[in-house]
């Protein structure tokens, strides 16, 4: 016996940016997915497509339009300027936590399996799963390089202490119970992976595999990767912190036991001119106390940017009319 009796409403989150060219394709995909749930049974007919135009320079947000006046389960809204990925999430993220009853994020590329929203759902109804995590099952379509990267990425966060699930993006169900908990958190700096595990309540996770990409390119290149990395890891863990403190007590013992030695080889007279190894020392203490003053100096910037509590994302248009003020 299902343990959600009513048909939830879902809204489908969708992050774009400059997808001009995959959008038409994936847009009746997603429609499809809407309608086929609902004549299912699975969900609500007054479930919705949403999209989330972060800045795009190209048609995206012409096209987003267009899509909403041609049916009704299109909507869309569109960010003041480009915020990135983790913040265009968010957006949709609140915008349908009032008007639905679980959402499930997804990029907008068509890599990520349309079809293991049928699970979510089952998850949702009939385990009372307050969060669904979508896990990559295997990265054939990927390169070896990409695959290698990525697999180290999540085990690089695991190991700096963030907690995140193996091999899962931003491909996920949650219940609208749960987003407005979520709403309860401020951070500036997202990092949507391992913040909704702090969250809590029941999940679990659908296995599905990766496709490539439909159309257009990827927004995400190495680069981005590794500043997502970063970001997740000071932005939920203090072990890098933890890290300096004990690489610099053990330098620091080192060093202690190198004067213990100079002295007694100055009192044998042993002592010979060593140029070359005393610049080496210095040259080895000093790019470690710069990488040190590097990393303390992300976490002071990420203090500094919090302290701002500037928005995290500012809406410019909606494609629907907003309701009047009382």
């Amino acid at each position: 016996m299902s343990i959600i009796e009513k048909q939830p409403i879902l809204y489908i989150v969708i992050p774009c940016y400059n997808e001009q060219e995959v959008l038409p394709i994936t847009a009746p995909m997603f429609l499809k997915k809407i309608n086929d749930l609902s004549a299912a049974g699975k969900i609500s007919a007054d479930s919705r497509v949403l999209f989330v135009n972060d800045g795009s320079k190209d048609r995206t947000w012409e096209i987003i339009c267009d899509l909403a006046k041609s049916d009704p389960h299109y909507l869309g809204i569109c960010q003041s300027r480009n915020r990135g990925h983790q913040n265009a999430v968010l957006a949709g993220l609140m915008e349908a936590k009032d008007r639905c009853d679980i959402t499930i994020s997804i990029d907008c590329d068509g890599q990520d399996d349309i079809n293991a929203m049928d699970a979510m759902v089952d998850a949702y109804r009939d385990e009372g799963c307050e969060v669904v995590y979508g896990v990559r099952s295997k990265r054939d379509t990927d390169t070896f390089f990409k695959r290698f990267s990525a697999e180290c990425f999540y085990k690089l966060l695991n190991a700096m202490g963030a907690e995140v699930v193996y091999n899962h993006a931003d491909y996920r169900l949650m219940s609208a119970r749960v987003l407005n908990e979520f709403a309860n958190f401020k951070e500036v700096n997202l990092f949507l992976r391992g913040m909704v595990p702090l969250v809590g309540f029941k999940s679990t996770s659908v296995a599905y595999e990766r496709h490539e990409r439909i159309a257009g390119e990827s927004h995400y290149p190495l680069s981005k990767m590794l500043a997502l990395a970063f970001d997740g890891i000071t932005s939920l863990s203090v072990k890098p912190i933890r890290f300096i403190t004990g690489f610099g007590v053990i330098v620091a013992l080192i060093s202690f036991i190198g004067v213990i030695w100079a002295i007694v080889q100055a009192f044998l007279g042993h002592t010979v001119s060593g140029w070359a190894s005393m610049t080496s020392i210095i040259c080895f203490v000093s790019g470690v106390q710069l990488i040190c003053l590097g990393v303390i100096g992300e976490y002071i910037g990420k203090i500094y940017m919090e302290t701002k509590q500037r928005p995290r994302y500012i809406i410019s248009e909606r494609t629907w009319e907003q309701e009047p003020k009382d």
